[in-house]
């Protein structure tokens, strides 16, 4: 008994299949090799093929299932985790009507903060948990203006996964997780933004039917098993954004359990059990997976953009030539905690939503000519990440969070110890470190949804801890004085 996964993302798609009963993946693998096509026609536009997705999927799908050799009959239920915040549009015969206008377009961008300003903070946060900000409605405004033809065409619009399991499917839904992320679910209402959508002149039929996340969404159809070599009658059985689902993947799914990443952008994302947003918009407010109209969970995300990609900048800029990335941490760590007075404030990769969408740049602060190396930048941009963080958890703890304990999987940053390390002591949470992925992740919804598990605790009673870091006490004066300084020096960038 097999589960499917898949995990719709910007670079690749990845396919994963689940042994039901042991946990275990017995298959992997992606495309495109290397980075798929992102559409940029103007600077700030990204665009993706939904067809494209398709393909790459089918390839995912025929490597996994020739690699295993398992009988297609014995997989049981399909996931699907999908990049958010995307925009795909289907006339009548459920045939994209354009290139989906996926997340790090910022083309929204002006029709939100109009609408924030017009509709009012008040009842967008009371309603939305957000600001309308660059999300998928506010992509749509765009089309409706700038390609009426268009518009006027559309049948339903949908998020990337809505795409992926209608082409497996036939049937077009989604659901209170994915219209929460379109900026279109109204939480005081319990339905969809009626208030929203009339602002933008919508009408409600454009959007599809609303299912549960974990459920029976559909089936594979013939013609779809035909096209990927599966057989028909599978259950498509759970949906979720990444952020969302990579919490799933790290069983995090109760107020006060928190999970994060660090690859090119970083998050941290906590589960709520109240209906609560910030006032100042610095961090975003999702329905969590097991969000239900009786039993409240929301998913608080902090982003930040220069985390990775300023790692990788640190090495080809900074570090020795020919250093790898074990190598430069260890360099690093030669360096003491705080830098020896070395701050870097790491905003150089656009609009800080923690910094209310302010670009203020990244900056290095501190350096004496005399005293200062390599070894004290790199630890510094490494603290500097780190200390973002931290700022954004500032303001997810003003929420009412508790951030004692954050799941993360053991990749990217989180394989730097100087970077863990840092985590827990400025933070005080311990740092649990997992072997896991998204396209595994949902395979294991999927298989919740199905009624395979009884629940999260038994689908991922195999998940493997690798490693626990605890704050070192004796530190963590040394890392609340780094982060003081590193947090008045912000401040003098704001």
């Amino acid at each position: 008994m097999y589960l499917l996964g898949y995990d719709i993302g910007s670079s690749s798609v990845k396919a994963s299949l689940v042994d039901a009963v042991s946990g275990r993946t017995i298959a992997s693998d992606f495309y495109p090799r290397t980075e798929a096509e992102i559409i940029s026609l103007r600077p700030g536009w990204a665009e993706q093929r939904p067809e494209q997705w398709w393909d790459c999927l089918k390839q995912a799908t025929a490597s996994v299932m020739a690699s295993s050799k398992i009988a297609p009959k014995d997989i049981k239920a399909i996931g699907i985790s999908y990049q958010m915040h995307g925009l795909v549009m289907v006339d009548k015969e459920l045939k994209p009507l354009r290139p989906a206008i996926i997340w790090c377009d910022s083309r929204g961008v002006p029709y939100g903060e109009k609408a924030f300003c017009d509709l009012g903070e008040t009842q967008c946060l009371s309603h939305l948990l957000n600001s309308p900000g660059n999300f998928t409605a506010t992509k749509l405004a765009w089309v409706k203006e700038n390609e009426p033809e268009t518009f006027e065409r559309i049948y339903k619009i949908m998020l990337p996964g809505d795409y992926a399991a209608m082409r497996l499917t036939g049937h077009l839904c989604t659901t209170i997780s994915g219209l929460s992320e379109m900026m279109l679910w109204d939480f005081k209402e319990g339905g969809p933004a009626a208030f929203l959508l009339d602002y933008l002149g919508f009408d409600a039929d454009i959007l599809p039917e609303i299912v549960p996340t974990f459920s029976i969404q559909g089936r594979v159809t013939a013609e779809a098993a035909a096209d990927l070599g599966l057989a028909e009658g599978i259950p498509v059985a759970y949906r979720a954004g990444d952020q969302p689902n990579n919490a799933l993947s790290l069983n995090v799914f109760n107020p006060g359990e928190v999970a994060s990443t660090a690859g090119t952008s970083g998050v941290v994302y906590g589960v709520l059990g109240d209906v609560n947003y910030d006032p100042q918009s610095r961090v975003n407010t999702f329905a969590h997976v097991n969000h239900t109209p009786e039993q409240t969970r929301l998913g608080v995300l902090l982003c930040i953009n220069g985390t990775g990609i300023l790692n990788s900048w640190s090495k080809r800029v900074i570090a020795p030539e020919g250093i790898s990335y074990p190598g430069m941490n260890d360099l690093a760590e030669t360096a003491p905690i705080g830098a020896a007075g070395v701050s870097v404030i790491p905003f150089g990769n656009g609009a800080e939503r923690v910094l209310r969408n302010k670009e203020i740049g990244c900056s290095i602060h501190g350096v004496n000519f005399l005293t200062h190396d390599r070894s004290h930048l790199l630890r510094a941009e490494q603290e500097g990440i780190v200390f973002s963080f931290m700022y954004g958890m500032e303001v997810m703890a003003e929420m009412g969070m508790k951030l004692s304990k954050i799941h993360a999987g053991h990749a990217n940053m989180f394989l730097s110890p100087l970077f863990r390390n840092t985590l827990a002591g400025v933070s005080g949470a311990t740092i649990e470190l997992y072997d896991t992925d998204g396209s595994v992740g949902a395979a294991k919804g999927a298989g919740i949804g199905a009624g395979i598990y009884a629940d999260n605790n038994e689908a991922f009673s195999s998940l493997e801890k690798i490693e626990v870091i605890e704050p070192v006490e004796a530190d963590r004066r040394a890392y609340a004085e780094a982060y003081a300084l590193w947090k008045e020096r912000l401040n003098r960038n704001l």
